[in-house]
């Protein structure tokens, strides 16, 4: 009997919590229920048995599937327990007592078989376990057996029938829930992939793109032996570019790199320096509670102010995970960056930048703010397709791996904001 590795907790990790595992508790709930129906109508027909029967032959059919049925409880409980031996038993078990009626009640006085109802649960076993088709079969077994011992009378052509319907239309149930989640396993593997391939580009992006950036732009001005240095920097750049722009997933380090934190959209000169934490900057670096560590945001962005960054913020502490908090952190890196770069004037004055911070109920605020030229409408959409995705990794893709989002205001000639929202949790 073909069988698939799906589902019945055959999976392992969190997708073993499969959508049919509930049709196998149910199924087992049935075995038992039907079974006792099953000695209900036993009992109250064993006075016809004795005037007119085989009392034996039933009572000892009737022990058969009681203890059958007893020890065999837990093979009806996941489908990796419900082998294809079982399945040939019970449905074996159940045909025999259809194919005894007869001999323990010659007279046809008692109207339904020994097992009654109880043996549609070996087929709807076939059903759960190995689809529609299967259940078809045994359902055949079982329609045969019924047809048989008590010809082709309305009632059982009706029983017969029902039996069959309800164990195909369980089985397509199964197959049906099966290939989706087959698609859904798919699905995931795909979007993590794909996370996983973005915190690669933003580790190259934050660092080893930047170096080359600023190789390029500084020894492409030279001569000789620097220039050279700088066209081939120039051309690792661009590679790079195209390859976490398009390339397949690939494995994110486990640590990013202390060296250097985000930087600007792409088009860095240089890599930043490493935001201090600990008792010599005044930053308390971890506050253990229940949650695990936090860092105070507020603390960490107020180390990026400087002569021409402004940072307000709450007087007391704006506490996140210490890793939402380097992210976020990161990622107002990567926007001062952008203003260092473009917001400059014509005639080489630097750009001022405004960073608040807010605390709301629902979740932390950072706003950043800079009186710049504005971006371009389209800017950003071409930044992104040229390979330069500062915006989409640095700062927006961070931003939606911690829950949040990343938005960008802007108007030609007054500037830009870049709002970055996080929850709390």
């Amino acid at each position: 009997m073909a069988t698939r590795p799906v589902g019945g907790g055959e999976v392992s990790g969190r997708q073993a919590i499969s959508v049919e595992q509930p049709l196998w508790h149910a199924l087992t709930g049935y075995r038992v229920l039907t079974l006792c129906y099953a000695l209900a109508l036993f009992a109250m027909a064993y006075g016809d048995y004795e005037e007119t029967g085989r009392p034996a032959v039933a009572t000892g059919y009737m022990a058969v599937l009681t203890v059958w049925t007893a020890l065999t409880l837990r093979r009806t409980s996941s489908a990796r327990r419900c082998t294809r031996w079982f399945l040939a038993g019970d449905l074996t078990v159940g045909v025999t007592g259809i194919l005894l009626s007869p001999v323990a009640d010659p007279a046809d006085v008692v109207v339904p078989t020994l097992p009654s109802i109880w043996v549609a649960g070996s087929v709807l076993a076939f059903a759960i376990k190995a689809g529609w088709r299967w259940a078809a079969l045994a359902s055949s077994f079982v329609g045969a057996a019924n047809l048989l011992t008590a010809g082709f009378t309305r009632l059982t052509v009706h029983n017969v029938l029902l039996v069959c319907v309800a164990s195909i239309a369980i089985g397509y149930v199964v197959e049906v829930a099966r290939a989706s989640e087959l698609t859904l396993a798919r699905a995931l593997r795909i979007e993590a992939a794909t996370r996983e391939r973005e915190r690669l580009g933003r580790d190259i992006h934050d660092g080893v793109l930047q170096v080359l950036a600023m190789v390029r732009r500084r020894a492409g001005s030279q001569d000789g032996d620097d220039a050279e240095l700088g066209r081939l920097a120039g051309e690792q750049e661009a590679a790079l570019r195209r390859l976490i722009h398009g390339a397949a997933a690939g494995v994110r380090p486990s640590e990013p790199t202390p060296e250097t934190v985000p930087g600007p959209r792409g088009e860095s000169e240089r890599p930043a320096p490493a935001v201090p934490t600990g008792p010599s900057t005044g930053v308390p670096a971890l506050a253990e509670d229940g949650d695990g560590p936090e860092l105070d945001l507020g603390a960490l962005l107020a180390l990026r102010a400087s002569e021409w960054v402004t940072f307000s913020g709450p007087a007391g502490r704006v506490e996140l995970t210490a890793e939402a908090a380097r992210e976020v952190d990161a990622a107002v890196a990567a926007a001062l960056d952008n203003v260092r770069q473009h917001a400059g004037g014509p005639d080489g004055t630097r750009g001022r930048a405004w960073i608040l911070l807010e605390d709301e109920p629902a979740g932390i605020v950072v706003t950043v703010r800079d009186d710049g030229p504005g971006i371009p409408a389209g800017r950003l959409a071409a930044a992104e397709a040229q390979g330069r995705l500062g915006v989409s990794l640095s700062i927006r893709g961070r931003l939606r791996d911690l829950g949040g989002s990343a938005e960008w205001v802007s108007v030609e000639g007054q500037g830009t904001e870049v709002e970055l929202r996080v929850p709390k949790r």
